[in-house]
């Protein structure tokens, strides 16, 4: 299958498994017992985030691998990973914002967890600025390869601070060390969250998929002119 028609198929998997997760969060989950509907801005809020993780996680190892054999390709693949996790991080902070504002009273607070999640969102932000503002490519790619590396630090941060610091953000329900999942959420809430962290990995590898393909085309473009030149 050509790779072209196979990012159509993905991108048509992914636009279908949002309708069903949707559908599966909005219609067949049942409401929170507490929060009432406006819980059921979890179903986007928690596989943005994870999203988010795995998009750093991507930039993480293609930084290592880039700053060890120094290959275009890995830089493709971190550059490319950097800006959907930035894109999946702001996304999980204003849905965040959404879901403060009925349950805490505040759109904002500095609360651990926020916090170092607006950091995360900050560093990478950084990151692609470094990208634009440093014209030598081979020192904008080393500069922002060891800053992807760092950045991926923040996130078992993220994850920990609920434990380390008991500001207002309550514990995970999904990732406990002491439960399982089933364990503590409704089957019908874990299955809609389920769905639509697969309708977001899907709609992830289809946007990975097209990056990475606009930043190979810009290196053949720029070896053609190499070549023109010479």
């Amino acid at each position: 299958m050509k790779p072209k028609k196979r990012k159509g198929y993905l991108g048509a998997l992914a636009a279908a498994a949002i309708a069903l997760g949707l559908y599966w969060g909005l219609v067949q989950a049942p409401p929170d017992a507490l929060q009432g509907n406006v819980q059921r801005i979890m179903y986007l809020h928690i596989p943005s985030i994870l999203t988010a993780y795995l998009s750093f996680f991507l930039v993480f190892v293609g930084s290592c691998l880039y700053l060890w054999k120094r290959e275009k390709r890995d830089d493709i693949l971190a550059y490319s990973a950097a800006e959907i996790g930035v894109l999946f991080t702001a996304l999980t902070i204003v849905e965040g914002s959404i879901w403060g504002r009925p349950t805490w009273g505040v759109w904002w607070t500095w609360d651990a967890r926020l916090t170092l999640t607006a950091i995360l969102l900050l560093i990478f932000v950084g990151y692609l600025m470094l990208r634009t503002l440093l014209e030598d490519e081979q020192k904008a790619a080393t500069a922002a390869a060891v800053l992807g590396i760092i950045g991926f630090l923040d996130i078992p941060l993220i994850h920990m601070s609920v434990y380390w610091w008991r500001t207002l953000h309550q514990p995970p329900s999904i990732l406990r060390p002491d439960k399982a999942p089933w364990e503590n959420v409704h089957p019908a809430m874990l299955t809609a969250l389920a769905i639509n962290f697969a309708a977001f990995l899907l709609l992830y590898f289809y946007l990975l998929s097209l990056r990475i393909r606009v930043g190979e085309m810009q290196e053949e473009i720029k070896a053609r002119r190499l070549r023109g030149g010479a």
